[in-house]
């Protein structure tokens, strides 16, 4: 487990690189995409591969956003629903209505050829990336009440592109070693606050090696040469 825990800490900057490669490559279209749409979009953007298969709710939201404050929180809810982009039920459910779906595909369309461009040489590699982040994703533990069980699976309407199916796997994905940091966390007895401000030192180190056991867990699912595979690709795509 320790070297797949190696393995864990080595990759997590990868996925990261890749996840934010694909904004980064959109910003100048989605900043002009955004304003046409009139809409704010707050959260609906990291919500794109979720509210078109499932309702959000407000305890799910204040998991996948640990680190802000219940007013934050509240107040874009809020702010969800005067512009009409949720609507709330009677149970609390909170869904996209049309407008917001109509948001979420041209945002598809958006990153569809985002990727594309970004990773034009590399057809190949994203569909095998891709697949592998999906048996990661189907095999991860969902922790009750964690980020990922809200996260994942991530929405693919039929014909999507391999390229916005990686890029919305790995963000799904993300949200696992999420989990596990938390859950490192809060097993050292740190609060939300205490750990966002946590420097480097010996708690740190502790709280990362934890973390670094946790995430490991599902890459014991693919084989050696799998991992090496995903590895490289994703270090390949980012340029890392």
């Amino acid at each position: 487990m320790q070297e797949l825990a190696g393995y864990a800490a080595a990759i997590a900057p990868l996925i990261d690189a890749v996840h934010i490669d694909v904004h980064a490559a959109d910003r100048q279209l989605g900043v002009e995409y955004v304003r046409r749409s009139g809409l704010r979009p707050g959260f609906l953007i990291d919500q794109r591969y979720v509210l078109p298969l499932r309702p959000l709710t407000r305890a799910g939201l204040a998991t996948v956003y640990r680190y802000g404050t219940a007013r934050e929180q509240a107040a874009e809810v809020e702010a969800q629903l005067l512009q009409g982009a949720l609507r709330e039920d009677g149970d609390g459910g909170l869904h996209a209505t049309p407008v917001t779906l109509a948001f979420i595909e041209g945002l598809y369309e958006l990153h569809d050829r985002a990727t594309a461009k970004l990773w034009a040489r590399h057809e190949e590699l994203v569909s095998e990336l891709g697949v592998l982040l999906g048996r990661l994703l189907d095999g991860a533990e969902r922790l009750p009440g964690g980020a990922l069980e809200l996260m994942a699976p991530p929405y693919e309407p039929e014909g999507v592109s391999p390229g916005v199916a990686l890029f919305n796997r790995v963000a799904a994905f993300r949200y696992h070693r999420a989990d596990a940091h938390a859950a490192a966390w809060q097993a050292a007895g740190l609060t939300a606050q205490e750990v966002a401000s946590l420097r480097e030192g010996p708690l740190w180190e502790a709280v990362e090696r934890d973390t670094n056991l946790r995430a490991a867990v599902p890459y014991g699912m693919l084989t050696e040469a799998e991992r090496a595979l995903l590895v490289q690709g994703l270090r390949t795509l980012s340029g890392i």
